[in-house]
């Protein structure tokens, strides 16, 4: 049909449409995602992104296309999952800015907005890499300001076709791309959205969102669930130990039979300590023998618990709750995204303030990162991404915040937990992240998972179900057992420099085989300190780092 003038009324269905279209093919666009494992997670990202947008504007069917295009920004980039969805929302952004004002536009200020979208896109990122959605954007830009076309359908054909075409040049631009035989997914996922609008357009189509679902609050335990029984350990133990040259590994066998919850984390002569134990005069007393102690915090749970259900007890003191007492403003706080319970605990022991559930397998929006950081009362708050592809998210809510924020560039799980357990609280702002930014070079990551398809990447032959061994994004061993593959990548990420080993077992790990690879390790490498904890991370049987 043809369309000299859209108005919002036009754009409204385009939009929609082109929501329901990459939605319905989310999962053939992560399946494009290069390296083999089970969590390529592009189109879920771009669709979760969209389809936020796309339900700000649910009641705006009938409003002018620039105030339509506005709030579809808003909504983008509020939703904006992964460097996908952060990059679809600057281009929206684009397209925003190319209609403000407008009531409906012609098909020579349509094609203007389109390369806005561009512009906009490419703004946003530090370093374009061609061959991605960038590419693919900049084409569409490109073809439609070119284009002699006044029917805007015809118009939007075109577009189409040039993406499409640019689409399949990815591989070309991308050596890894056609390693893996494949096309850009991200550039995939724009094509979808295109498509989708130049379809609405063609069949007049009067679009209704489909699979309409609202965020529903995430069931938490309630306190008055819990008893007091039920707390195993009551007191939360906190302390650092100047350990100077003593057996830290020693000293962590012996007072892992006092609790649970325990981590002993050890850089240099400074080891910080957490337990949950019902005799910290015992655990103290172990640890005094290795040095000094300093920053000693000792929690009374039960207590605690009692007074979340409004049963204070006789020997609890105004003091203490006025201590505790989260109105008052903190000189730092903390954030961190984390995926599996054991992870989740880990951060929140070291003292993170909010954990936000997520990673390799959903990445938080920029208003999930935006919520947490108006949540904590603290002057200075630091953020811990734990995931390339959530960096660019939890800078977008950084700017977007009043408050100071610093988002420190953390990629994996363990460079998150050397940041806490680096960070010092005496120290400024500037410190710190100078501090944690140089510490998190220095950690070494490995991650154990499986094959999802057969290709050829990093040089490697891959069969589906293959489990694989990867060292710092790049596949190391193939093999067929979890155990056997983690040890060889442990030896292969081992120097004349390290020092530390630590291993976080997943959900789908045997903790009895956990602990025998454990010991293998510690064996093999005597003069190391291992560290052994249940991460319960899905999809990834193990998660290593080397300090």
């Amino acid at each position: 049909m043809e369309h000299l003038t859209i108005d919002g009324h036009n754009f409204y269905n385009m939009i929609v449409n082109a929501c329901n279209k990459l939605d319905e093919q989310k999962d053939f666009v992560n399946s494009l995602n290069v390296f083999p494992v089970p969590d390529g997670d592009t189109g879920t990202n771009m669709s979760m992104t969209f389809r936020n947008a796309v339900l700000e504007i649910e009641n705006m069917k009938n409003e002018g296309i620039g105030s339509i295009a506005k709030k579809l920004s808003k909504g983008a980039l509020m939703g904006a999952r992964g460097n996908s969805g952060v990059i679809l929302s600057q281009i929206l952004r684009g397209i925003a800015s190319g209609l403000d004002g407008l009531n409906k536009v012609d098909s020579e200020q349509f094609a203007k907005s389109i390369m806005e979208g561009s512009k906009f896109a490419y703004k946003a990122v530090m370093r374009p890499t061609e061959g991605t959605i960038l590419t693919i954007i900049r084409s569409a830009g490109e073809s439609a300001v070119n284009s002699k076309e006044t029917d805007i359908t015809r118009l939007m054909s075109e577009v189409c076709a040039a993406s499409e075409k640019m689409l399949k040049k990815t591989p070309d631009m991308l050596p890894v791309l056609k390693k893996a035989k494949v096309v850009d997914s991200g550039g995939t996922g724009l094509l979808i959205i295109l498509k989708g609008m130049q379809e609405a357009l063609e069949n007049n189509i009067e679009a209704v969102l489909e699979g309409v679902k609202k965020s529903s609050d995430v069931t938490k335990p309630k306190a008055e669930d819990i008893s007091d029984a039920e707390i195993k350990f009551g007191y939360c133990t906190e302390f650092i130990i100047h350990s100077g040259t003593s057996s830290v590994s020693e000293f962590r066998d012996d007072i892992s039979k006092l609790g649970d919850s325990m981590i002993v984390v050890n850089v240099d002569d400074i080891t910080k300590v957490h337990i949950h134990t019902n005799d910290p005069g015992l655990v103290l007393s172990k640890a005094v023998k290795l040095g000094e102690l300093s920053k000693i915090k000792i929690d009374n749970m039960r207590e605690e618990h009692r007074e979340v259900l409004g049963l204070k007890t006789e020997g609890s003191s105004s003091e203490t709750t006025e201590e505790a007492n989260e109105d008052q403003e903190k000189d730092f706080g903390f954030i961190s995204v984390a995926s599996g319970e054991g992870i989740a605990k880990i951060f929140k022991d070291l003292g993170v303030d909010f954990v936000i559930e997520g990673g390799q397998t959903m990445n938080p929006s920029t208003q999930d990162i935006l919520s947490s950081i108006n949540s904590i009362n603290a002057k200075n708050i630091f953020v811990f991404p734990n995931n390339k592809n959530i960096i660019m998210a939890a800078n977008q809510a950084s700017e977007l915040s009043d408050k100071n924020v610093v988002v420190i560039p953390t990629k994996t799980i363990p460079q998150g937990i050397t940041c806490m357990t680096e960070f010092e609280y005496d120290g400024d702002v500037e410190k710190n992240k100078e501090k944690l930014t140089k510490a998190i070079e220095k950690v070494k990551t490995g991650s154990i998972t499986y094959a999802v398809r057969d290709t050829d990447v990093d040089g490697k032959v891959v069969n589906a179900n293959d489990i694989l061994g990867i060292v710092e994004g790049k596949i190391k061993e193939t093999g067929k057992d979890i155990y056997q593959v983690c040890e060889k990548i442990i030896d292969g990420m081992v120097d004349e420099d390290s020092e530390l080993i630590s291993i976080y077992y997943g959900k789908d790990c045997s903790e009895i085989k956990a602990r025998e690879l454990s010991k293998i390790i510690e064996d093999k490498y005597p003069d190391f300190d291992v560290q052994l904890t249940e991460g319960k991370q899905p999809l990834y049987y193990f998660i290593v780092s080397v300090e």
